[in-house]
Parts: C-alpha cells; sequence; structure tokens
C-alpha cells in the first residue's frame, strides 16, 4: 500500500523533524564538539593509523562525518556555499556508491595527507557553513531539518567507532598505551546469580512507534509472534566466560556453529579479543592500557559465533531480538554509556527488580535474529536510502548500547548489525531460554 507524501516523509531515515531549530542547533553543535574532545588525548601519529580493515583511523572519522554534512546539507541546501577541497569527496566518501569513487576501505591509513591539521580545518570551515545555514530561512524546511537529525545520529555512531578503533590501534601497540587513566584498585569479587524473568507469548507491537528519531531500518512497526520465553537479568560476565574455557569451550566442536568452527581454528581463537593469558592470570588491552580481567565485568569483545557456543554450553540460547525488545519496553534508558567516563563494561549494579539490567549500556548485544527488513520496509529514495537497506543480508542483529555509546543515542527499537565473525566493537551477551 503506497504512503501519502506525509507518511513517507515521517519514515524517511532520520525519522521527524524536531519542534525546536535552536534545541537541533545546540545537539548538532554539542555533537561536533565531543567528537573533537574524543580525539583530544591523541597525537597526530596516533590520528592517521588503521588498526585493521574493519577499523578506520581516527583523523578519518574526523572528516567523513564532516564530509557527511557537506554532502548532504550544505551543498545541496547552502547557497553559495564553497566546498572546503574538491578531493575530499574521494577521500572521504564511506560506501555511498551514488557519490562516485572512493579511496578503498582498507586503505584508509595510508591517507598521510591531508594532515590531520588540515582536517581540523575542514571541520571549522563546515561548522561555519552550518552555523550560516541555520540562521537563514532554509533552516525551517522538514527537508534540512530531517539531514540534519540524521547526521547528528551519524556522527554519534562514529563517536562510538573512533573509540573502538582507538582500541584496536592500541592493542597491536608493544607499548599497550593507555587513552585514559586506569583505577589503581581493582574489584576481584564474583557476579552476583543470574536471575531469571519470565515473559508471556503472544503478538507484540515491534518497531519505532514514536514522533521521536529513528533509523529507518527500525521501520515500519508491525507485530510480531513471541513464544513465552524467559531472560537473564543481567549479562554475561567475564567470570562466566573463564568456566566455558577452563571447560574446553574452543576445543569443543558440537558447541558450534560449522561456520563458527571453522573461523576459530582459522584465526587461532581461544579467548575474546584483547584477552592474554599471562603467569600472572588473564588480562585484556583496555581502553586504559592493559589491565586484569575483571571477574564481574560483562564479557565484551566476542563474536556472535562464540556467543552461540557460549549459549549452547550454558544450556540456553541467545534470545531473538524481538524478545529482547519485549523485555527491553518501558525499562529506564540509563545505565554504564560514553558519558559515565568509565569507557569499559561494569559490572551490574545490585537489583530485586523484575526487569533485566544492562539493556542500554557496557556492550551490544547479540541476538539469534538475522539482520533483514520488517516487513512492509523500503529504503528511502536517494543517496540516504544506501545507509542501512543494502547491509541486510549475512548479519545479525544486535540491541542495546555499549560503554562507548553516546548517551542519548540508543532505544528499544535501535537494531544495530555486524558480521558474524566481527569482535572489535564493545559486544557481548546475555541468555534466553524457553519455559518449560
Amino acid at each position: 500500500m503506497r504512503q501519502n507524501s506525509t507518511a513517507a516523509k515521517k519514515n524517511a531515515v532520520g525519522g521527524r523533524r524536531p519542534t525546536r531549530e535552536k534545541a537541533l542547533a545546540e545537539r548538532l553543535f554539542e555533537t561536533r564538539k565531543l567528537s573533537l574532545t574524543l580525539a583530544a588525548p591523541l597525537s597526530p601519529e596516533d590520528m592517521v593509523v588503521q588498526a585493521m580493515d574493519d577499523a578506520s583511523p581516527a583523523k578519518w572519522h574526523l572528516a567523513h562525518v564532516t564530509w557527511f554534512f557537506e554532502n548532504f546539507i550544505l551543498g545541496p541546501h547552502l547557497e553559495g556555499y564553497r566546498l572546503f577541497d574538491d578531493t575530499f569527496n574521494y577521500c572521504f566518501n564511506s560506501y555511498y556508491e551514488s557519490q562516485g569513487p572512493r579511496h578503498p576501505r582498507p586503505k584508509r591509513g595510508l591517507l598521510t595527507r591531508p594532515s590531520a591539521e588540515r582536517v581540523l580545518a575542514y571541520r571549522a570551515h563546515v561548522d561555519h557553513g552550518l552555523e550560516t545555514l541555520l540562521s537563514r530561512e532554509e533552516a525551517s524546511s522538514a527537508d534540512v531539518a530531517r539531514l540534519i537529525e540524521i547526521g547528528i545520529n551519524h556522527e554519534q555512531q562514529h563517536q562510538e567507532l573512533l573509540l573502538t578503533d582507538i582500541l584496536a590501534l592500541f592493542a597491536e601497540s608493544p607499548l599497550r598505551p593507555a587513552y585514559q587513566g586506569a583505577p589503581s584498585v581493582w574489584d576481584v569479587s564474583e557476579p552476583d546469580p543470574v536471575r531469571w524473568i519470565d515473559y508471556a507469548g503472544g503478538i507484540h507491537r515491534v518497531g519505532h512507534e514514536t514522533e521521536d528519531y529513528c533509523w529507518d531500518n527500525e521501520l515500519p512497526p508491525h507485530d510480531a509472534l513471541v513464544h513465552p520465553f524467559r531472560i537473564a537479568d543481567r549479562l554475561v560476565t567475564n567470570s562466566e566466560w573463564l568456566a566455558f574455557i577452563k571447560d574446553g569451550g574452543y576445543a569443543t566442536p558440537s558447541l558450534w556453529l560449522a561456520d563458527g568452527w571453522a573461523t576459530i581454528n582459522r584465526e587461532g581463537w581461544q579467548c575474546p579479543l584483547y584477552w592474554e593469558n599471562t603467569d600472572a592470570g588473564w588480562f585484556q588491552m583496555s581502553l586504559q592500557g592493559l589491565t586484569p580481567v575483571v571477574p564481574a565485568e560483562p564479557v565484551a569483545h566476542v563474536s556472535y559465533y562464540e556467543a552461540d557456543a557460549f549459549a549452547r554450553w550454558a544450556g540456553k540460547r541467545l534470545p531473538t531480538e524481538f524478545e529482547w525488545e519485549v523485555a527491553a519496553a518501558g525499562t529506564p534508558m540509563d545505565g554504564n554509556t560514553m558519558q559515565t567516563g568509565a569507557l569499559r563494561p561494569r559490572r551490574a549494579e545490585p537489583s530485586q527488580s523484575d526487569t533485566p539490567r544492562q539493556l542500554f549500556s557496557d556492550v551490544w548485544e547479540w541476538t539469534a535474529s538475522a539482520y533483514l527488513p520488517y516487513p512492509g520496509y523500503r529504503p528511502p529514495a536517494g543517496a540516504i536510502g544506501e545507509y542501512n537497506g543494502k547491509f541486510m543480508v549475512s548479519q545479525q542483529v544486535l540491541r542495546g548500547a555499549s560503554c562507548v555509546t553516546p548517551e542519548g543515542h540508543s532505544r528499544p527499537t535501535y537494531r544495530n548489525f555486524f558480521y558474524p565473525h566481527q569482535r572489535w566493537q564493545f559486544l557481548g551477551l546475555r541468555l534466553a531460554s524457553e519455559i518449560d
């Protein structure tokens, strides 16, 4: 069924126009400032190096989000706008085929030019253009407001990527540098016992329904059949993962999907990414440098294959994305995200509540659901339509948020997605099962 033009605008990627342009402008420039704050501890050398194909240099992140504003907002909507440098479209386009050829992703670390200093000048130039646009009548149009909202959320995604990519880079350094200082004392106590929370089955409404911002992959809202299930009240911890390792979890083929077993043997995986088994015990590389593996902290940097194998070892399974959304409905969207300053997963706070903990904090949670379009989904028209829809194959959905997700960026319907072998992000899990 065709939507009318008003409904189509509401269901476009990025969703809805804010009611006050001033609030939009404040959030825009707060977001732009935060990116520079996150990059401030880095040296010029830190800014240019690429740790692996999946990661990008910090300098590239700062330039790419700026390219997004220039290419999709200022160029088309600010009369008289002057491009900062016409070579930047090639350097800092990510995957937008409609925007022309681009530098290969695995070779972004070879972009020693433009310099980090010139990238910062680029950001200042584009910020001045955004200020000019917001002072004009054009900023009051629904299309411009929608695109700025997309740009804000896009930059927030890259703020998280900037931190995870810096961790990937520092983990490759023999000096084990720290992005920020580490605590002098570590909590070595065991986690509290997991509790199980039951949910009735039935037809549940899923997907985004409010006038607040959302991505196009959260639409359209629809009914989903969810069978009765139970879900753990907290995330799986390092202590539990150590028990999995000790019990031969990485050496027992019956626990693994075929692709997962092939992957761990090809890559030599014996533990989560960034973990090291030393004479002094288990350590992990973190944004605080090389630190002890803390028993009660949620396990992080595990692939879907590892999460699935652990769940099978534990006699449980991963929740589906709709089970997760049902469990998350009405729960507070708070916890250990970027703004706490911890920048690492933290143990679950004690609670006797009948709702799950850590749903919007610490680590993104693997689900059993493939990343597929919702019934009736259509990508938005134009280049913005390349943002989500073309990736809806061979990936798994993750829900929640992580310890490096900007505050306010996530929500119960947010669908993150990664390939099942990837694990450099803060990726973890909670367990689920049927009700006997």
